[in-house]
């Protein structure tokens, strides 16, 4: 991943919202999600909700198709991945041990708090 590219992708990722989103498109695997059910998740305008979208697409982090009546938006996990080399290479000089802790954290089923609000409704 190119700096520009690390740049606006950190940057979509910087709002709330954004990375709520994102983090849904990714637990809902490369077969994406329809923008209402996303809506209904997050609890968040469909107005919104496509203004996010876009920064989103904007930024490389996810795709959109068409099916029938919905739109679905999809993570694409090669920029996400390509994100993450970007900032192991640049940030810990190429090596994970460099990064320690943080590199060699494995998920804990811990969701991001909006998110966990966000299904309990």
């Amino acid at each position: 991943m190119e700096t520009p590219n690390a740049v606006a992708a950190l940057a979509a990722l910087a709002q709330d919202n954004r990375l709520d989103i994102f983090r849904l498109l990714v637990e809902a695997g490369p077969e994406g999600m329809a923008a209402g059910q996303v809506a209904d998740k997050l609890g968040l305008a469909p107005n919104t909700l496509t203004f996010h979208f876009d920064r989103l697409r904007f930024a490389g982090l996810v795709t959109v198709r068409r099916e029938g009546r919905s739109m679905i938006y999809a993570a694409r996990f090669e920029a996400m991945n390509d994100l993450v080399s970007f900032l192991t290479e640049n940030c810990c000089q190429g090596s994970q041990e460099k990064c320690a802790p943080a590199a060699i954290c494995k998920p804990t089923g811990v969701r991001h708090e909006a998110v966990s609000r966000a299904r309990r409704r």
